[in-house]
């Protein structure tokens, strides 16, 4: 059991607001430090980790040793190793691998969401070079604030083409980011969670970016507000679960009854109450894979494609629009990950896997 875990991550960052959620839900302490990650480090004689990312988790074993992580999907995972109260990890297999890939979708296809309006968009990035600066150092002079909001303005404008946001791809990506928060919004209508009653990790990841794009960025939080309430509503409850847990919690507010104060799920002593069976997930959920089917995953085919034959740009068609973006080697990763993790499965639990998703495109990777 670590000693203490510090997080060293930035306001305006969907992973570190991804990681701090779910420390609070699951009650574990933290501290945070916001800033340069770098420095920050450095005021601690710790050796920054390559590369370094936000966020950076540092953890200290009973040994002293200092361990230095990054990458939120393995590290919410070696968590799962030393705490094993209000566990985000489905108990069945084939959940488990749901869960993973919703996970995947929303770190790294509603991330292009979060991306694009911030930067596409005069005033969105007007907005975001101001309070990324000011929440680096609140009290620096307005010359200051305006050379390095113009620094991060630009070096972040000029990798818009690395998520794939540009004049093509603008609008698929507004579609699809209107279409994401429909789905949301019916499926917040029968389930207070992607996968029942209780979080998983893939909850976290999809509310580390909605911060931002209901929170911070003007255009998709308009968009937000006007097309899913629910969705707004769940982001500043999904902000800190703490409280709930198997004595009451927060209780008939998340769906499930209440009577005489004490829920039907036990989130400390078990993990198995409080998650749907793949036969029980709601059909609004099947609509978020649909999208998965119909964005991600063909990004994900081409971008390896791409990056074997070794060209610099890629492009593919989604529905009737052009996307084109540069070779990304991480999401190469990324669906070979996906890949690995199906391979862990049975026989049998391959078939329940595929069966759900069957239709919905994501299975062209898993066959």
């Amino acid at each position: 059991m670590p000693k203490s875990i510090k997080v060293f991550g930035n306001s305006g960052s969907p992973y570190t607001q991804k990681i701090l959620s779910l420390l609070r839900y699951r009650n574990i302490p933290y501290t945070v430090s916001w800033g340069d990650v770098i420095h920050n480090l450095s005021l601690l004689n710790i050796e920054p980790p390559k590369p370094v990312l936000l966020p950076t988790i540092v953890f200290e074993d009973d040994n002293g040793e200092i361990i230095c992580k990054t990458d939120t999907t393995p590290i919410i995972r070696y968590l799962e190793e030393m705490y094993k109260e209000k566990s985000v990890i489905p108990p069945s297999p084939s959940l488990i691998f749901l869960n993973y890939l919703l996970e995947d979708f929303a770190d790294e296809w509603t991330t292009k969401y979060m991306f694009h309006y911030r930067w596409h968009f005069k005033e969105d990035a007007e907005n975001a070079k101001k309070m990324l600066v000011l929440q680096h150092k609140l009290n620096i002079d307005d010359n200051s604030m305006d050379e390095f909001g113009d620094h991060i303005a630009e070096r972040q404008i000029n990798r818009l083409w690395v998520v794939g946001s540009n004049n093509e791809t603008a609008e698929l990506i507004d579609s699809s980011y209107k279409k994401y928060l429909s789905i949301l919004e019916n499926h917040l209508k029968n389930s207070p969670f992607m996968f029942g009653q209780r979080p998983s990790s893939s909850d976290f990841a999809l509310y580390g970016q909605l911060t931002q794009l209901v929170g911070f960025d003007p255009t998709p939080r308009n968009i937000a507000y006007k097309k899913s309430p629910r969705t707004i509503a769940w982001v500043n409850t999904m902000a800190d679960l703490s409280g709930l847990h198997n004595m009451g919690g927060i209780g008939e507010f998340f769906g499930f009854e209440n009577k005489d104060k004490v829920t039907e799920i036990d989130y400390f002593n078990e993990n198995t109450s409080g998650w749907n069976e793949v036969d029980k997930i709601p059909d609004s959920l099947k609509e978020m894979f649909n999208e998965i089917g119909r964005v991600y995953i063909p990004c994900l085919v081409e971008n390896a494609k791409a990056h074997v034959n070794g060209n610099d740009v890629w492009e593919t068609k989604i529905g009737d629009s052009l996307w084109k973006q540069k070779t990304f080697p991480y999401q190469v990763k990324c669906l070979n990950w996906i890949k690995e993790e199906f391979s862990k499965l049975s026989d049998t639990d391959q078939d329940i896997v595929l069966k759900y998703l069957a239709g919905t495109g994501c299975e062209l990777i898993l066959n």
